[in-house]
């Protein structure tokens, strides 16, 4: 009877197909973790460890019982370096954690400043000095997904301005805009069909 894992296209086709898809999941596990890991999320990071490890022993099981094809060792390293840019991107676009936004201006903050608030963040701002003169120190703690909002209004109204962006493990309080009235209500009730 015809084995197909014996055949000679299961082993240069299909084997090298699924260390690929392996390695490209274990590495997307893999990059997850490590930034949750980097936020303090120890159970979320425990989780996805869990099965980046369980994936990566099939991947690695496979080259170790085929350790002169080198289709294997191109499917495991393509599997790698795709699996590293898939986690990145998907991690952008969970976008979790807080972020402080340090942004220096020459020119007159206050419009800026208040931007900043009517969109609901929390914002300090303080004189200080710079290498060419007083400067505005504006700082701000928000959420991840939220950076493209913040850095759209500080171009919008000082696009001159220095800023940078740093990710912040744990702060003590937080203020960020206020959730729209319909997802409130909709979450309410997702929560309520849970209990029930």
């Amino acid at each position: 009877m015809f084995n197909l894992t014996s055949s000679e296209s299961f082993s240069l086709i299909v084997l090298p197909l699924l260390i690929f898809t392996a390695r490209v999941l274990d590495m997307t596990l893999d990059t997850i973790r490590i930034i949750f890991v980097s936020r303090g999320r120890k159970f979320l990071a425990t989780f996805f460890g869990f099965f980046e490890i369980i994936i990566w022993l099939f991947a690695i099981g496979q080259i170790m019982q085929n350790l002169t094809n080198i289709t294997y060792y191109l499917a495991y390293a393509g599997g790698f370096a795709t699996g590293v840019f898939v986690g990145i991107s998907i991690e952008e676009k969970i976008a979790v954690g807080t972020v402080v936004v340090r942004i220096i201006t020459k020119k007159e903050a206050t419009k800026l400043v208040e931007n900043i608030k009517s969109e609901g963040y929390g914002v300090t701002c303080f004189d200080g000095e710079g290498a060419t003169g007083q400067v505005k120190l504006i700082y701000t703690a928000i959420r991840r997904k939220d950076v493209d909002n913040v850095v759209g209004i500080i171009k919008r109204f000082n696009p001159k301005a220095f800023y940078c962006i740093e990710d912040i493990r744990s702060a003590s309080e937080e203020i960020y805009p206020q959730i729209n009235p319909y997802y409130r209500v909709s979450l309410r009730t997702f929560r309520t069909l849970l209990i029930k």
